[in-house]
């Protein structure tokens, strides 16, 4: 049995506590599949035959790239298999492009085309069109306060590994 299998005793943790714990598990669930809906619609309305998960990998790849495909396999945590497979797909889509790595003739880099960049911006205006609607009634401190929680729950995360 590995220490990931082992049952954990939540005896010692106070019961207020862990009332707010399952509060939070249940509305990070929710986040999270509302998040993947929304990952799913941005993607489409990249091109309607992206992949799941190209939207992300996408992003990604705007930001950091021109990258090998080992770093989207790091950066993303996805299969090499599979970040293989959605890679090519992407390419076809004309949303990607490989071009050869100017430090090492035998590999090649990856990164997104003009049509991608610019669709890429054009989701992300809209998607701060909506956050603004959404957010109508939340003040400016009030965002700046739940991004610093979400920005500090990340940094715990981050430092356990997770």
């Amino acid at each position: 049995m590995t220490a990931a299998d082992e049952p954990v005793e939540d005896d010692r943790i106070d019961a207020t506590r862990i009332e707010a714990l399952v509060r939070l598990e249940s509305e990070l669930g929710m986040f999270l599949r509302r998040g993947k809906r929304a990952m799913s619609a941005r993607g489409r309305m990249l091109h309607p035959d992206l992949p799941p998960g190209g939207y992300m990998l996408l992003t990604w790849l705007a930001e950091h790239g021109p990258v090998r495909a080992s770093a989207l396999v790091d950066g993303l945590g996805i299969d090499k298999g599979a970040v293989s497979r959605m890679v090519q797909t992407i390419i076809d889509l004309g949303l990607l492009e490989r071009h050869p790595d100017p430090e090492d003739g035998r590999a090649s880099l990856v990164s997104v085309t003009a049509k991608a960049r610019e669709g890429l911006d054009r989701v992300a205006r809209e998607r701060r069109v909506r956050f603004n609607d959404r957010l109508a009634d939340w003040s400016p401190d009030e965002i700046d306060q739940l991004s610093g929680m979400l920005s500090r729950y990340n940094e715990a995360l981050e430092r356990q590994g997770s």
